[in-house]
């Protein structure tokens, strides 16, 4: 996707960190990010605009949303994600404008105020770094708590090996404070040192800030405080520091890193974290965020916190450190992120690639059978003329491979996969012809081990004519064309519904064979009646599938989960009015609203 990340700071902030490491890796991942803000000290991947969003008068604001629109316009923008209340204020008028969806990062507490609760300024979805943000925007700004989702900041956590030091007998121990020497973080070191300095056997370095400021400068005597400034690389330090003072992204490295934390944020003194408490300071971000907007300091612990951080143990810090992992793994996040992304397009586009699924293909309604499961020759032409007519371009999933289905929404496409169950032997007599008469693909879900649907017509209940699947023979010859063809397991069983070991069988063994007669990878499967559960996804991903297609389960966003894509069903019964519905990209959000409704009548 094309992203504008829109931040607003005049120094170094957690926000610009934030921003830089998700423009990274998205970028990593195929997507192309454009960065705005006042200033950008972190170097990134992504292409740099300065735009002054915290000249806040209303000129300038008419000014900022001009650009932003231009640069909008220019690069093809899906998607806005803004890291500041300053920067979404002006990104809510132009996303509005535009009309693609803003995603909003709240990294604190926002002013309470008439015009604030007006317009909000959150836009399409929100997400709070904890808890605690979460709770102080719905009880006190009245956002809906369906818009908020609660995303800690995404941290490498790889990249901070465990760095455990013994230091119960150590005589001189290193504690680190880390923050800002400004505002309420300024407020927060100023009151640890007053205490530290009077400490015994405690050396104490103080990390960030530009300038020392006045009333600090008190401590510059002292040789057992030192004021290290501003530094780039803060997880060096962190490794070498015995104790750690602070909150925030300095709390998650630190656990990280194996390092006794004391947290103590903006807003709140958390305290020694340790597994009785680590939830606490997960919801105020370290006590960086309380959801009052009060302050809660117990400066008469921190002595008895510096004591005990020296007894817990290894293994109390490796936990420690695995609740962190869970909770800020990037790739994890990132995932999330992406996801969120395309959905909020999709919903606020009303569109989304439309994945058909076709069975049948038949000249005479005599060859139809009991179920209906067909669509004529001369219909079929009819739908393939009105793709060729309307631009539409007819890809496969190998289309899709390397991130690709992250273009889908780039101006001037117009996507669609046209998908066949079975693979019967009309899909080759009548089918096949007209696919390369328009000169277009289709994905076949093929049977390793049946050369007809015995699974229809082995019933009691309402069996099925016998109708022959192609040979090998045919299947080489459309291969050679270009047609996709996927797994479809061996016997077209339910999955969901045999033993677990029955149904790797199924599709491992599958797979094996189609590969081995084809000579080449597949790529999708689908599973047979659209059966499935969180197992037997598992079983399809780990067979080495990319992609996996449900009938009329799965969201409807295509990214949101690759191994349940929706698909749209084509049937006798579908006139073309209907067909041209379904193909629109527009079906789908028709059709769950619907589901939807039937649910609460249900209830």
């Amino acid at each position: 996707m094309n992203i504008l990340m829109a931040l607003s700071q005049l120094e170094v902030t957690g926000a610009e960190v934030y921003g830089v490491t998700l423009s990274d890796e998205l970028i990593k991942r195929g997507n192309k990010v454009i960065i705005v803000s006042d200033t950008l000290t972190k170097k990134t991947q992504a292409k740099y605009i300065k735009l002054e969003f915290n000249k806040r008068g209303l000129s300038q604001r008419v000014k900022q949303v001009q650009t932003l629109l231009k640069i909008i316009k220019d690069n093809d923008i899906q998607v806005v994600h803004a890291h500041s209340r300053a920067s979404s204020w002006s990104c809510e008028i132009a996303c509005k404008i535009a009309g693609i969806p803003l995603i909003t990062t709240v990294h604190g507490r926002q002013p309470v105020h008439l015009s604030r609760k007006i317009f909000k300024a959150f836009g399409d979805k929100s997400l709070t770094v904890c808890e605690n943000i979460k709770k102080h925007l719905i009880d006190e700004l009245g956002v809906k708590s369906s818009k908020i989702e609660i995303l800690r900041n995404p941290i490498e956590t790889a990249k901070y090996p465990f760095n455990y030091c013994d230091t119960f007998e150590k005589e001189e121990r290193t504690v680190s404070i880390i923050g800002r020497l400004s505002g309420p973080k300024g407020e927060v070191a100023f009151k640890a040192l007053q205490i530290l300095q009077d400490i015994p056997n405690i050396t104490t370095q103080v990390i960030g800030g530009k300038d020392i400021p006045k009333k600090f400068q008190k401590f510059l005597n002292n040789d057992r405080i030192k004021f290290l400034g501003y530094v780039d690389d803060i997880p060096e330090k962190i490794k070498s520091s015995d104790i750690v003072i602070g909150a925030g992204r300095v709390g998650v490295e630190s656990i990280l890193s194996g390092k006794p934390l004391i947290a103590i944020g903006e807003a709140q003194y958390v305290g020694l974290v340790k597994e009785d408490n680590i939830s606490q300071a997960l919801e105020s971000n370290f006590g960086d965020i309380n959801f009052k907007n009060i302050s809660e300091f117990h400066w008469d612990k921190l002595k008895k916190d510096i004591e005990d951080s020296v007894l817990l143990s290894k293994e109390q810090l490796l936990s420690l450190r695995d609740s962190i992992i869970s909770e800020f793994d990037l790739n994890t996040i990132i995932d999330r992120i992406e996801k969120l992304y395309a959905k909020t397009y999709v919903i606020r586009k009303k569109y989304e690639i439309p994945v058909v699924m076709y069975h049948r293909v038949i000249r005479d309604k005599s060859e139809g059978g009991v179920h209906g499961i067909y669509v004529t020759e001369s219909d079929f032409e009819k739908q393939l003329q009105y793709l060729k007519d309307n631009n539409y371009e007819v890809i496969t999933f190998k289309d899709l491979l390397d991130n690709r289905y992250k273009e889908r929404f780039n101006s001037g496409k117009k996507q669609i996969i046209l998908t066949f169950d079975d693979g019967y032997v009309d899909n080759y007599k009548y089918a096949f012809p007209l696919l390369k008469k328009y000169g277009f693909k289709c994905v076949i879900y093929l049977l390793s081990d049946l050369d007809y649907n015995r699974w229809d017509v082995d019933v009691k209940d309402n069996p099925e004519h016998r109708f022959e699947l192609m040979n090998l023979e045919m299947i080489k010859e459309m291969d050679k064309y270009g047609i996709e063809f996927g797994g479809h397991t061996k016997t077209h069983p339910k999955l969901a519904t045999i033993p677990i070991e029955t149904a790797q069988v199924e599709i491992f063994e599958s797979k094996e064979i189609l590969e081995k007669r084809l000579g080449h990878k597949l790529i999708s499967f689908a599973y047979p009646y659209g059966n499935l559960n969180k197992e037997v996804k598992e079983i399809v991903k780990n067979a080495g599938y990319e992609f996996a297609v449900a009938t009329d389960s799965g969201d409807i966003s295509f990214s949101e989960d690759l191994f349940q894509i929706r698909r749209i069903g084509f049937f006798s019964t579908n006139n073309f009015f209907t067909f041209k519905r379904k193909v629109s990209g527009r079906y789908n959000f028709i059709k769950i609203k619907r589901e939807e409704k039937e649910k609460r009548k249900k209830i």
